[in-house]
């Protein structure tokens, strides 16, 4: 098959793409505004460049006759860089700006989901003025979670009763800069979330996953961008059954079926509740660190799945391998409110063992690999079961070292994972 594919962003979810694309016949450059070593390592080529600059990555695709693109981060397909690559005649797999408002906006996500009776909607409120929503709150029986709008790399959102009191959340909402917000009901339960690839009215869904955003174990600390994540051999997760797993399908198939010509990947962030699934929010990207625990299971040519939505045909269907997965950061000391860089990274594709490594925010010079302020990579681990996973990606971290780096061990731990299912019997059983 003769294709050049360009891939957007220099993260871990890109490194995942990277490593599914490079097994296929196709020929493969990268493009981010920092240099993943991982994908330049896969890559027949790799430019740094802006990537929310649709001119700066339209202009590279052209220069490496590049036949399709995937856009991995959510930032440029909020400056139309899909767009962009759609017009210069290069299929870009990632929705226009207009369609990716469904995560970039999430007051015009939750009108959405009103206007076209999309299932799983929380009761919301959006406003534009901090003192209304500061009286909503006081008004409101019940606590609230206080979204920003627009985008803020999983790192906005506090929770009432969870995170913050009323009166810090009134206060986050006016000492903040934020010009819209979303106040909705707090959703009690357990957080999953399953993946979409879409095109042509097509949907074909991947196994659920559940992310960790809390920095530290317990699920204790400030919200991060993923501290990890855990797959089950199956298609639903220990705590879910196989008929939550697909009212959370159906979920992503009505918003399909209302989103007009959408094309990419559909990520639905969902609550499981003691009434069913709710949606906490749509992402219109692969998730990071979700990316790295479905792609390496997948069986499918990735490749496949994107010729056949830049030709208009069915997409194929996937299949994956039954082995569960279990995915841990290591992120530097101090993420993410003072993190320090600057360490060495002891850990490289050879030495991680049995396990998947994959670089995010790395710095790489002469010497070696180095952290920055950001996650600096990941590893995967994989096996029969979440704990013989979640074996194989520590055996990796010991490898690794704790030096300079900072590391969620309890996620996909039995305990940890029973806790989850204990969580959910409680909540279902009767009052």
């Amino acid at each position: 098959m003769d294709e050049t594919v360009l891939l957007v962003g220099g993260g871990g979810r890109e490194h995942a793409l990277a490593r599914a694309l490079a097994d296929s016949d196709a020929a493969l450059y990268g493009c981010a505004g920092n240099r993943n070593p991982g994908i330049a390592r896969l890559a027949d080529g790799f430019e740094t460049l802006d990537t929310t600059n649709p001119t700066a990555v339209c202009a590279y695709a052209k220069e490496v006759d590049a036949t399709l693109a995937v856009v991995g981060p959510e930032a440029p397909l909020a400056s139309g860089v899909a767009d962009a690559l759609d017009d210069a005649g290069v299929y870009a797999f990632g929705p226009h700006r207009k369609e990716a408002r469904i995560e970039t906006d999430k007051a015009f996500q939750r009108r959405f989901m009103d206007t076209h009776d999309i299932p799983g909607l929380p009761a919301f409120e959006t406003f534009e003025d901090a003192d209304a929503a500061c009286e909503y709150i006081d008004e409101y029986d019940g606590d609230l979670a206080v979204k920003p709008a627009g985008l803020t790399g999983g790192k906005g959102v506090k929770v009432i009763g969870d995170q913050v009191t009323a009166e810090e959340a009134k206060a986050y909402i006016r000492e903040s800069d934020y010009d819209r917000l979303v106040l909705e009901e707090r959703l009690v339960g357990e957080e999953f979330t399953v993946q979409a690839f879409v095109a042509n009215g097509d949907l074909r869904v991947t196994p659920a996953v559940q992310d960790h955003k809390r920095a530290y174990e317990g699920d204790e600390g400030p919200n991060t961008g993923g501290m990890g994540s855990y797959s089950d051999a199956e298609l639903a997760l220990p705590f879910m059954t196989n008929e939550d797993y697909m009212e959370a399908v159906d979920i992503l198939q009505a918003t399909v079926d209302a989103l007009d010509g959408y094309k990419g990947l559909l990520y639905g962030q969902f609550m499981l509740t003691a009434d069913g699934v709710r949606v906490i929010e749509f992402n219109a990207r692969f998730g990071d660190p979700e990316a790295m625990n479905t792609l390496p299971v997948l069986q499918t040519d990735l490749l496949d799945v994107l010729v056949a939505a830049r030709k208009a045909e069915p997409l194929p269907q996937l299949t994956f391998a039954r082995q569960a997965t279990v995915c841990k950061y290591a992120v530097p000391e101090g993420y993410p409110t003072e993190p320090r860089s600057g360490a060495r990274i002891e850990i490289d594709e050879e030495s991680a063992g049995d396990a998947l490594l994959y670089y995010a925010s790395v710095d790489e010079r002469e010497d070696g690999i180095y952290t920055t302020t950001s996650r600096a990579f990941a590893v995967v681990g994989l096996a029969g079961s979440i704990t013989a996973a979640e074996k194989v990606a520590e055996e990796a971290l010991a490898v690794a070292g704790e030096d300079g780096l900072h590391v969620r061990h309890d996620i996909g731990k039995p305990e940890l994972v029973q806790q989850r299912i204990d969580h959910i019997e409680k909540l279902r059983s009767p009052r």
